[in-house]
């Protein structure tokens, strides 16, 4: 019998500074293609063509006033916020530790401090756009998307090297 990995743990770092015991929730960034269908002469059905990567965004939320947000709320450079979320995946069954690691930079686009009540620790939710994300499992590089500089790696795979060779820009 195998059972998942569960995330026991995590911690949040924005430019450095960890959230431990502050940060609640991570929604991580959502891979997704943008496909367009595609049906031409002599065939009997669509084929789905690939565009190259959507829009990235991460969204997290913590417990509390968090002054640093707020400070880096405006940044004009578009990658001007790096966040880590560092995570401890567990299998029940071995044991296993997983360590799960997701580097993004971007800028805030919405800050949401929630209702202010006394006596209510209160809620923060920052929404952010991204220009950079990469996935590391135990120390290995999965994923590396950086929309700036026109790079996508999929295990060690450059998927854009041939498109930057044929435009110049290798």
């Amino acid at each position: 019998m195998a059972l998942p990995s569960v995330l026991k743990n995590f911690n949040l770092f924005n430019d450095g500074a960890g959230y431990m015991g502050k940060v609640e929730e991570v929604k991580l960034p959502k891979l997704k293609r943008k496909m367009d269908e595609f049906r031409g002469g002599g065939m009997n059905g669509p084929a789905k063509v690939d565009l190259g990567q959507e829009g990235l965004e991460i969204e997290f939320s913590c417990a509390g006033f968090m002054a640093q947000v707020f400070e880096q709320y405006g940044t004009t450079k578009a990658d001007g916020v790096m966040l880590r979320f560092a995570g401890a995946y567990q299998r029940d069954d071995t044991c296993a530790v997983q360590a799960v690691e997701v580097v993004v930079r971007g800028r805030h686009e919405e800050l949401d401090p929630g209702d202010a009540k006394g006596g209510e620790k209160g809620k923060l939710t920052v929404k952010s756009t991204l220009t950079y994300y990469k996935l590391t499992v135990d120390g290995q590089e999965k994923i590396e998307i950086d929309l700036l500089n026109f790079v996508e790696k999929v295990n060690n795979v450059d998927m854009l090297a041939d498109q930057r060779k044929a435009i110049g820009l290798a």
